[in-house]
């Protein structure tokens, strides 16, 4: 081994949004939920991002950089992930000494997102979950998902589940220690590949980490979220949409309720959430049943679930109401969709939505981490 080999490993990671929401922590410092939760991980052909890993004893530091900018790679999050990964990689190089020691080298760390890093798209979870698979792959650690996931979870909560690809639940776990709170599959892309996502990016804006007391917060917990997860699993089992809408809502709806109960009231929802829950609810009436589903995570933008045979229904209502102007018409999935007229009613809640989207991303369900040869550096 020349001293200035470099060893190198690249992986795509993809965005997850939550349909049953995972809301406060019993353990901060290892980002253990209150309760468990379940997502949907979207098409990295849309929404990733591109980590490449290397390491080498030419290295005289330790570097993290994202979208071109220098990070701090000695947050305590992102060490306790090295600190793990490392810790596996060593198990390996002791039990093969011809093993070059890649656990002793300085790691240099390059990612790339291609959505607005910070804007409610779940970019830390994508972010560490593509740290956490690319290191891996570097060290070559025969690690399954569900123990990647573990530690991906310390970095970001949700980036646990974007280790899978398809339908994910979040364990919430009992022990102390974190060893039981990780990701399964719930069902793989290939069972439901018709769910569709339309995501109406209303702010570019850091969201707002604040974090209060509400006293819904334990009914949550302890009476809403079990019940809604056996519920939803059921329903993607099943493949039963409206099922998966009806929780869907009904979960962003107390998630939110949740935060307004606080002291004082977090308000991520604005006009432009409104408006889309608005349309929604205008669609599903006019169709006489559930064929599409809003949610939203920690910020505004809404994101609206629906099957691929419903595109020109609820995509093609809000391609009426928004014009064909936003980017992301124009992308693999929106390039078919066909603008429809805007519901009788809507006018007014169409003029709020144009002023308050500045994109608009058509995805739907998609894979798992992605193994790459394209390297960052």
């Amino acid at each position: 081994m020349a001293e200035t080999d470099i060893y190198r490993a690249s992986t795509f990671a993809p965005v997850n949004i939550a349909v049953i929401k995972y809301w406060g922590k019993r353990d901060t410092k290892l980002n253990l939920p209150t309760n468990s939760s379940l997502s949907v991980t979207l098409s990295q052909d849309d929404l990733r991002t591109h980590t490449t890993a290397s390491c080498s004893a030419s290295f005289i530091s330790e570097t993290l950089t994202l979208n071109d900018a220098p990070q701090d790679i000695s947050g305590a999050r992102t060490q306790a992930c090295l600190r793990e990964l490392r810790s596996l990689r060593q198990k390996i190089e002791t039990a093969d000494p011809s093993a070059p020691k890649l656990s002793t080298m300085n790691l240099k760390i390059v990612s790339q997102n291609n959505f607005p890093t910070a804007a409610g798209l779940a970019s830390s979870a994508a972010g560490f979950a593509a740290l956490v698979r690319s290191i891996a792959n570097l060290y070559s650690l025969p690690s399954t998902p569900t123990e990647l996931s573990r530690i991906a979870r310390q970095g970001s909560g949700s980036a646990c589940r974007s280790l899978f690809g398809g339908y994910v639940g979040w364990n919430q776990g009992t022990q102390a220690d974190g060893r039981d709170s990780v990701a399964y599959s719930v069902a793989e892309q290939s069972h439901w590949p018709e769910m569709r996502a339309l995501i109406l990016v209303a702010s570019a804006e850091k969201k707002d980490q604040t974090v209060a007391t509400s006293t819904l917060f334990q009914h949550r917990v302890a009476h809403v979220v079990p019940g809604r997860m056996e519920a939803m699993e059921k329903a993607i089992r099943e493949r039963d949409f409206p099922g998966f809408a009806d929780l869907t809502m009904r979960d962003s709806n107390n998630f939110h309720a949740t935060c307004l109960d606080t002291s004082p009231p977090i308000l991520y929802l604005n006009d432009t959430s409104r408006a889309a829950i608005r349309v929604c609810n205008a669609i599903n009436t006019a169709r006489g049943k559930l064929v599409c589903a809003y949610t939203f995570d920690a910020g505004p933008n809404a994101v609206v679930y629906y099957l691929a045979e419903h595109t020109d229904a609820v995509a093609g209502t809000f391609k009426g109401i928004l014009g064909s102007a936003l980017e992301g018409w124009e992308g693999a999935k929106g390039r078919d969709v066909n603008a429809g007229s805007v519901p009788e009613g809507l006018e007014n809640v169409g003029e709020v939505l144009r002023k308050g989207v500045g994109r608009v991303i058509l995805t739907g369900v998609g894979d798992g981490p992605r193994e790459v040869e394209e390297h960052l550096c």
